[in-house]
C-alpha cells in the first residue's frame, strides 16, 4: 500500500513540474495589414504555430506599414530588438541599421543545407542582402512595378492597352468626362511612388549601372538624364496621367478605388493583388474571382519618352524573417526561432500564402488547385519581362533615397522642380560620401 501511495505521488509532483515548466518566451515582431483577404489565414497560421509548441511562449506583435518601421526603429534605438522580426534584404527604413550593425543572425548555418536546398538560387544570394550575408530569408523575389489594369473598362469605352505613354495621355479627357482617373499610385506613405513606379522610370532612362556610379560618387544626380527622370514624373502630373491627390493619399485606400472603378490603372507591387482576392472569413472579394481574368490585366508600364532601356521593371528580393544576433548561440531561444522560422517557410504555410496571393514563394515545388485568377495571373506578367532594374531604396543610402522619396511628393504637389531634387539628392549623397 505504501508502494502504491508512494508511487502515486511521485507521479502527480512529476506532473506538477511538467505543467509547471517555463516556456521558452520569444517575442516577434510581424508586418501584416489586418484589412487584406489573408488577415484570417495569417491568423490560423500563427494560432497553429502555438498550438502545435506549448513550450514556446510567442509574444507577436502585428503592425503594417510605416507604423511597423518607426516601431521597429524604437526596439532598436533602445536596445530591445525583437527576437524573430520581419525584415527586407536592403536599406529600407530600420532594415538598413540591422545590416548595417548586423543584429541579425545569419541563417544559413541556423537552417542548414538541407532545408535550404528547397528554395530557388536567387532566395539564397547574399549579393542580394545589405549585410552580405542570409539575415533573412527571402519569402519572394518581388517586382515592384505592376500596372493593374481594367481592360473591361477600356473596352467599355473603346480605349485600347496602352503600348506608350502618349497612349496613356491620350485616354485622360475621356476617362475624366466619365469621372474616372488615368492612373492611381497613392504615394500617402512616403515610398511607393519611387519603390513602384520612379525605380521603373530611372532603370529605364539611366539604367543601373549609371545609379552604380552615381553611388561610388563618379555620376551625379544633377546630370541631364536623371533630371529627366525627375521631369517625366513631373510631365505625369501636369499631363493629368496622375492626379497631384495621389501624393496625399493613403496607402492603403488604392486597391478598393481601383476595385470600384474609380481609375483605369493602378501601379503597385506584385504582393498588392492579394488585396483583391477572397477573404475566408468573410466569403467576400474585392474583385471577384469569376471577374479577375476577364475583366483585369497585369501589364508592364508602357514605353515612356527619352528611356534607353526599354521594358526594365524593378525588382528586388523579397522581404522575410529575421533572428535577433543577441539571441544567445545554442540556447533554448535560439532553437525556438528557427523551429518558426522552419515552420513558416515550409511547405504548409508556403502553400497557404500562395493561396492567399500574399507572394509567389520561393520555396520549390509549391502548388495548389485553389488559386484564384489573379494569382495565377502574375507568374504571366513575369513572363513578359526580359530585364529587371534596381529598386532604388535597395540601393541608395537611406539618407539619399528618403530626399527622393520627399521629392517626388514635393514635385507631385508643384512645391519643387525637378532640378532642384536632383541637387538635394546631390548633396546627400556627397555627404554619405564624406563619412
Amino acid at each position: 500500500m505504501k508502494r502504491i501511495l508512494f508511487l502515486g505521488a511521485a507521479l502527480m509532483m512529476l506532473a506538477m513540474v511538467s505543467f509547471g515548466a517555463e516556456k521558452t518566451p520569444l517575442t516577434f515582431l510581424w508586418y501584416q495589414d489586418a484589412t487584406s483577404a489573408g488577415w484570417s489565414t495569417d491568423v490560423a497560421i500563427w494560432q497553429k504555430f502555438k498550438d502545435d509548441n506549448p513550450d514556446i511562449d510567442l509574444q507577436q506583435e502585428i503592425l503594417f506599414s510605416e507604423a511597423y518601421h518607426n516601431k521597429l526603429s524604437a526596439y532598436i534605438a533602445a536596445g530591445q530588438i525583437p527576437d524573430v522580426f520581419y525584415l527586407w534584404p536592403s536599406r529600407r527604413s530600420s532594415s538598413a541599421t540591422i545590416h548595417d550593425q548586423r543584429l541579425a543572425k545569419n541563417l544559413a548555418p541556423l537552417l542548414g543545407k538541407e532545408f535550404l536546398a528547397d528554395f530557388v538560387a536567387p532566395a539564397l544570394d547574399v549579393n542580394q542582402q545589405s549585410s552580405k550575408q542570409l539575415s533573412e530569408l527571402p519569402q519572394s523575389f518581388t517586382y515592384t512595378t505592376v500596372m493593374y489594369t481594367n481592360k473591361k473598362l477600356l473596352w467599355d469605352l473603346g480605349l485600347p492597352q496602352p503600348k506608350t505613354y502618349a497612349d496613356m495621355k491620350a485616354m485622360v479627357v475621356k476617362l475624366k468626362v466619365k469621372g474616372v482617373q488615368t492612373l492611381i499610385l497613392p504615394d500617402g506613405d512616403g515610398w511607393p511612388a519611387q519603390s513602384c513606379l520612379f525605380s521603373t522610370i530611372a532603370g529605364r532612362m539611366v539604367g543601373d549601372r549609371w545609379i552604380d556610379l552615381a553611388i561610388a560618387g563618379k555620376a551625379k544626380y544633377t546630370e541631364p538624364a536623371f533630371v529627366a527622370a525627375l521631369a517625366f514624373w513631373q510631365q505625369m502630373i501636369t499631363d493629368g496621367v496622375l492626379s497631384w491627390t495621389n501624393m496625399q493619399m493613403p496607402y492603403g485606400d488604392g486597391p478598393g478605388l481601383f476595385a470600384s472603378g474609380k481609375a483605369a490603372f493602378f501601379i503597385d507591387g506584385d504582393w498588392r493583388q492579394g488585396a483583391y482576392l477572397t477573404d475566408k472569413s468573410t466569403g467576400k472579394a474585392l474583385i471577384p474571382p469569376a471577374n479577375q481574368a476577364s475583366d483585369f490585366a497585369f501589364l508592364n508600364f508602357p514605353a515612356i519618352p527619352g528611356e534607353k532601356y526599354p521594358g526594365v521593371v524593378s525588382a528586388i528580393a523579397g522581404t522575410g524573417l529575421g533572428i535577433s544576433a543577441k539571441i544567445p548561440a545554442g540556447s533554448d531561444k535560439e532553437k525556438a526561432a528557427v523551429k518558426l522560422l522552419k515552420y513558416y517557410y515550409g511547405p504548409e504555410v508556403s502553400k497557404l500564402e500562395l493561396e492567399t496571393g500574399a507572394f509567389i514563394p520561393t520555396r520549390k515545388g509549391v502548388t495548389s488547385e485553389m488559386l484564384e485568377p489573379f494569382t495565377q495571373m502574375m507568374p504571366q506578367y513575369y513572363a513578359t519581362i526580359a530585364k529587371t532594374c534596381y529598386v532604388i531604396d535597395g540601393v541608395l543610402e537611406p539618407d539619399v533615397f528618403n530626399v527622393l522619396n520627399a521629392g517626388l511628393q514635393a514635385i507631385g504637389l508643384g512645391a519643387k522642380t525637378p532640378a532642384t531634387v536632383a541637387a538635394e539628392m546631390q548633396k546627400a549623397q556627397d555627404a554619405v560620401l564624406k563619412k
